[in-house]
C-alpha cells in the first residue's frame, strides 16, 4: 500500500511533472533539472583539467591569472544554446544550480582551482531587478555546494548600463564595458584567491575588465570561470 507521502507526490507529479529542461523526459533523478541523455550529450571542453588552456591563453598579456576554465562548448542552434537560453531568460533557476554544481564538481575534481571565494560577474543593477537575478550568481551558489566557500556578491559593482556585447568584435566589446565596474566593500577580497565567474566567455572583454577592476584589490588572486565558451 502507497504511504500518504507517495499517493501526494504522486498526485504532483500527475498535474506538475518534473520534466528534463533538455529534452522534456520526465525520466529524470529527483530534484534534477538534466536527464542522463542530455547530461552526456552536453559537450565538455576539460578546460579544467589542463593549464594553457584556451580559455588562459586569450588571457596572456592582458590579464593576470591563476587558473581559467569553461565548462562547456556554445554553438547556435545546440543544446547548450538551448539550455542557456531556458536558464537565463525563461527563469529556470533550478536548471542553472544544477549546472552550477556540474561546474563546481568538475573545477574541484582538477585540484587546480584552490579558491577562497567565488565572485559572480554584477549585472547592472536595473537588468537584474528586470530579469529578477543575475545567472552568474546561481552558477555561484550551485558551485559553492561541492567547493565549499562563500559566494561574495556585494564586493564588485557594474555602476553603469551596457549595451548587449552579442553582435560586437574585440575592441568594441572592451570599449562598450571600459571602466563600468567599481569596487565595493573590496575588503572581502583582499589576500583572497577569488574565482570570478560568468555564463559565456566570447572574446573575453567583460571579465577581463571586471578582473582588471579586481585586480586593484591588495594582494589579490584571480581566477576566473565560465559555463560556456561561444565555438566560432
Amino acid at each position: 500500500m502507497l504511504s500518504l507521502r507517495e499517493i501526494q507526490e504522486s498526485v504532483v507529479h500527475l498535474f506538475f511533472p518534473q520534466v528534463c529542461s533538455g529534452c522534456g523526459t520526465d525520466i529524470l533523478s529527483k530534484d534534477a533539472s538534466l536527464c542522463m541523455r542530455c547530461m552526456e550529450a552536453m559537450p565538455e571542453t576539460k578546460f579544467e583539467q589542463h593549464a594553457d588552456n584556451p580559455v588562459e591563453k586569450m588571457y596572456w598579456g592582458r590579464l593576470p591569472l591563476v587558473s581559467g576554465s569553461a565548462q562547456f562548448y556554445f554553438t547556435k542552434e545546440s543544446l547548450m544554446q538551448f539550455l542557456v537560453h531556458q536558464f537565463k531568460y525563461k527563469n529556470n533557476k533550478a536548471l542553472g544550480l544544477q549546472l552550477g554544481k556540474i561546474m563546481g564538481r568538475q573545477l574541484q575534481e582538477s585540484g587546480r582551482f584552490p579558491i577562497d571565494a567565488l565572485v559572480p560577474l554584477p549585472l547592472f543593477p536595473a537588468k537584474e531587478k528586470r530579469r529578477g537575478y543575475n545567472q552568474a550568481t546561481v552558477l555561484c551558489n550551485g558551485m559553492a555546494e561541492y567547493l565549499q566557500v562563500p559566494v561574495i556578491k556585494d564586493a564588485i559593482i557594474r555602476h553603469t548600463h551596457t549595451d548587449t556585447q552579442t553582435k560586437k568584435g574585440r575592441i568594441e566589446r572592451w570599449q562598450n564595458i571600459e571602466g563600468k565596474f567599481a569596487l565595493k566593500n573590496a575588503g572581502q577580497l583582499q589576500n583572497k584567491h577569488i574565482l570570478l565567474v560568468d555564463d559565456i566567455i566570447t572574446t573575453g572583454a567583460t571579465l577581463e575588465a571586471c578582473g582588471m577592476t579586481l585586480r586593484k584589490v591588495p594582494n589579490l588572486q584571480l581566477s576566473v570561470a565560465t559555463l560556456c565558451i561561444a565555438s566560432h
